[in-house]
């Protein structure tokens, strides 16, 4: 009799055990359970995709550094006054025609000259 009390308890643990083993595969197997599993796998490769990023721009900078280091362009530079500016005059060196040359026209309408002041009233 108590070997099949021992037998029978046996199986009835055995039964509970792979039902509930069955239970939650079927949970994990729902579109709401994968889908979240899903979400949760994008999220942890987002975040490794981020690091690896951030580890490539470390050492981008790194390297860019050593760069500048080896070509002698962290050096310091003295800041260069501007040069001077300069007017642009022009002149022209043509003939000046028939009807200019009259005294109608005292000055040389032909060529003008420009000033570099602009406060003139005239």
């Amino acid at each position: 009799m108590f070997r099949r009390t021992f037998w029978f308890t046996a199986g009835a643990a055995a039964g509970v055990w792979a039902t509930t083993k069955v239970n939650r595969k079927l949970k994990q197997l729902t579109p709401e359970s994968l889908a979240a599993r899903a979400g949760d796998k994008a999220v942890e490769a987002g975040h490794r995709l981020k690091d690896f990023a951030l580890d490539v721009r470390d050492g981008m900078a790194q390297r860019e550094a050593e760069l500048d280091e080896a070509l002698g362009l962290n050096a310091p530079v003295e800041p260069e006054l501007p040069g001077r500016r300069f007017a642009v005059v022009e002149h022209h060196t043509e003939k000046k025609p028939k009807y200019l040359e009259s005294a109608a026209y005292p000055r040389d309408a032909a060529n003008p000259t420009y000033s570099n002041n602009r406060n003139e009233d005239h």
